[in-house]
């Protein structure tokens, strides 16, 4: 892969600020996820007037344009890895709490929830019992969609210079090195970039794998 203007060897880089990115990415997505997964459930089972304040939130977060609201709050702490992974995740956990209302909405009209309602079944026992498996397949494509999307906000940050700063390097940084240099030393910018598109398209494989398993399994059922 070359080496940069410092004489620093391009794959190691690659190496060292992919353990950046990727660490980025799935800390974000875990934390988006669950918490996207404790709302979008406690709105879809408990309903009424818990739905609604929860809805009114969701919509808020939605109505700032993501990617600014990264900005403004970027601008307010010292960028690192934590700080990062905290500001994605706070970001990106509406998509996820949406789906899972819908599916928990569904699922809460299921007969066997009605059953075990009536029965005095207790609602946690039901959440994690019952809500959770049935939630599962949903959780996990809308996991490896949020690993991507924190993977590429952490590297616009980064490429804007507001993101992972010296001495740590993510593919972002290494990729806004280069755009200095790209008519010269193109490949400076090529390879972090390749390399943040083969991990993206991998996870969108891998997500649509998952939906075709998923959706094959309920035809069976």
């Amino acid at each position: 892969m070359g080496t940069d203007r410092l004489g620093r060897d391009v794959l190691a880089r690659m190496f060292e600020g992919g353990k950046v990115s990727l660490s980025i990415g799935v800390g974000s997505a875990v934390i988006a996820s669950f918490v996207g997964l404790m709302v979008g459930v406690s709105a879809g089972f408990f309903r009424g007037k818990s739905d609604k304040l929860i809805i009114i939130l969701i919509d808020l977060f939605l109505t700032f344009p993501t990617f600014f609201l990264l900005l403004a709050l970027i601008s307010y702490m010292s960028a690192s890895i934590w700080v990062l992974v905290f500001i994605i995740s706070v970001t990106g956990w509406m998509g996820m709490a949406r789906l899972i209302r819908s599916e928990s909405f569904a699922i809460g009209n299921k007969p066997f929830i009605k059953v075990l309602q009536l029965g005095g079944v207790s609602k946690i026992k039901i959440i994690l019992k019952y809500f959770t498996p049935l939630l599962a397949p949903i959780f996990f494509i809308s996991f490896t969609f949020g690993v991507g999307g924190a993977i590429l906000a952490e590297s616009g940050l980064s490429f804007l210079g507001i993101g992972i700063m010296p001495p740590q390097i993510s593919w972002g940084s290494v990729l806004s090195e280069g755009k200095s240099v790209v008519d010269i030393a193109w490949w400076l910018s090529f390879f972090p970039g390749l390399m943040i598109f083969l991990v993206i398209f991998s996870l969108v494989n891998i997500s649509d794998f998952l939906q075709r398993y998923t959706n094959q399994k309920d035809k069976i059922i």
